[in-house]
């Protein structure tokens, strides 16, 4: 009896060249033998931690620039503006319109650039400018086209930032560092509200301008600030020459990926430029995982307006504001824990759906009762959610292993993907729906039960290609090679 993989089939014979092949495009490699592994690895991995940490900041910046038009709804920000209706919502989703259209093309340019720091710091001053230019604005048209412009360029960084982790660690090693820069998302969350409260509160009047423009003026400088400190801070690619590793750890640091990917792709070949894109494009698994992780993002559009979330417990905006932090600093706790467990055992699937399952019942508590207490709690239930965002996203990287290129092109189409979620899900949360925001939440339930369908089924698609990698090896009488994670 044969093994077939469900939904198609999968191609195993390149899968054991990487384990024969230890050449590199990126010139010659030392044997293991002729260094101390254990020691220059750990070296390694701690160099590269410190560096790897300055993204969570950066990532901190990204979301604060991203999300602080709900918190200065919170100060007059409609009014000032003369916004009427769904035009808030609106402002809200067109930056994930510009979002949506750069993040492919960005990570194919990334790809084959010698330095991704200077490109992702480049990007990272621009937005900032753009934030400090939105305190300006007079007019709801201005405001929109600075919106949709910060996410043209936003979207440079988070499928950038995911490959370029891809880029350095190992599939083992990938969770907890992906868990690390996603937390960027829940430590702005927590914090973002306190500072936002710090500057809405104090700032006020000052100079003659309204508290909501100085939140802009502030957050925006400080982006250009860390930004520019990023230019000397963040890490290259393995196969350009950094100054901060030594030689033996710049010769580890290639052939650790050497080994992690099933085939050595001949980069600086021209006609295979874009060939990871077209591979991309054609697999039904990129279009699968872009499509779940869509609705999961549907599913976590809460976040966006968990300031007004805050805000139906009845305080005033800055209780709200603090009160937005404890949810997020607990979610981010539980995320490491979760995203390690994931590295240790293996398994992605479970990882995804019990932060979900916690999810769900944060939002059937918020729908039973108006009670303060008891929504608050709900509160903290939905913060666990994100971490499934954080192990599907690891899930895609240890799928999509075996090509740089194509690695590449399938994080940012899938990120591409699930990012149109935040364009319809926007409008989730309309304020006629509010206080109790019952249908909101029923929303956001559909879109977690499909999108833990799709990951089921995923999953077992996932596993009948390792049976069939399996049988095929025995039969062959091969040694063991790559293996999907599930």
């Amino acid at each position: 009896m044969s093994v077939r993989p469900l939904l198609g089939s999968v191609d195993f014979s390149s899968r054991y060249e990487a384990t024969s092949s230890r050449g590199s495009e990126d010139g010659p490699t030392l044997p293991l033998d002729d260094i101390d592994r254990p020691i220059v690895e750990k070296r390694l991995l701690r160099k590269l931690d410190l560096r790897m940490a300055f993204l969570v900041l950066v990532y901190i910046m990204n979301i604060m620039d991203r999300y602080n038009v709900a918190t200065a709804r919170l100060h007059g920000f409609e009014e000032d503006l003369g916004m009427t209706g769904n035009q808030i919502n609106t402002l809200v989703s067109i930056l994930f319109v510009g979002y949506l259209l750069t993040q492919t093309p960005s990570n194919m340019i990334l790809h084959h650039m010698k330095r991704p720091s200077l490109y992702l710091s480049s990007c990272m001053a621009i937005w900032g400018v753009l934030t400090v230019l939105t305190g300006a604005v007079q007019t709801y048209h201005a405001a929109l086209i600075l919106r949709f412009s910060i996410g043209f360029v936003e979207a440079t960084f988070f499928p950038g930032a995911v490959f370029l982790l891809s880029r350095w660690y190992k599939k083992n090693e990938l969770g907890l560092r992906t868990a690390l820069l996603y937390c960027g998302n829940s430590v702005s969350n927590a914090f973002g509200a306190l500072i936002a409260s710090g500057i809405l509160g104090s700032l006020d009047g000052t100079l003659g301008f309204t508290a909501w423009r100085w939140l802009f003026f502030v957050e925006g400088a400080l982006t250009i600030v860390v930004a520019v400190s990023a230019i000397w801070i963040l890490p290259d690619f393995p196969s350009t020459p950094n100054v901060w590793l030594s030689h033996d750890e710049q010769i580890l640091a290639k052939r650790r990926m050497e080994e992690e990917v099933a085939v050595i792709e001949r980069e600086s070949k021209p006609e295979e430029n874009f060939s990871g894109l077209a591979q991309a494009l054609i697999d039904w698994r990129v279009w699968w995982l872009g499509v779940t992780l869509h609705l999961m993002t549907c599913s976590l559009s809460f976040v966006i307006f968990f300031p007004t979330l805050s805000a139906t417990m009845g305080y005033n905006a800055t209780t709200s504001l603090l009160l937005c932090a404890p949810p997020w600093i607990f979610g981010t706790a539980t995320s490491f824990v979760v995203a390690r467990h994931s590295d240790v055992t293996g398994d992605r699937f479970w990882h995804i759906v019990g932060p979900l399952l916690v999810g769900i019942a944060g939002f059937m508590i918020a729908i039973s009762t108006m009670n303060t207490a008891v929504r608050y709690l709900s509160l903290f239930l939905m913060a666990q959610s994100p971490v499934a965002y954080v192990v599907s996203l690891t899930w895609v990287m240890n799928t999509f292993s075996q090509s740089q290129s194509k690695r590449a092109a399938a994080i940012a189409l899938i990120n591409s993907i699930a990012s149109a979620g935040s364009i319809s899900s926007s409008y989730f949360w309309p304020s006629s729906w509010g206080p109790s925001y019952v249908n909101s939440y029923l929303i956001c339930i559909l879109a977690s039960v499909l999108s833990i369908a799709m990951c089921w089924v995923f999953r077992e698609h996932l596993s009948r290609c390792n049976e069939a990698a399996e049988a095929e090896e025995k039969v062959l009488g091969l040694p063991e090679g790559f293996r999907y994670l599930l």
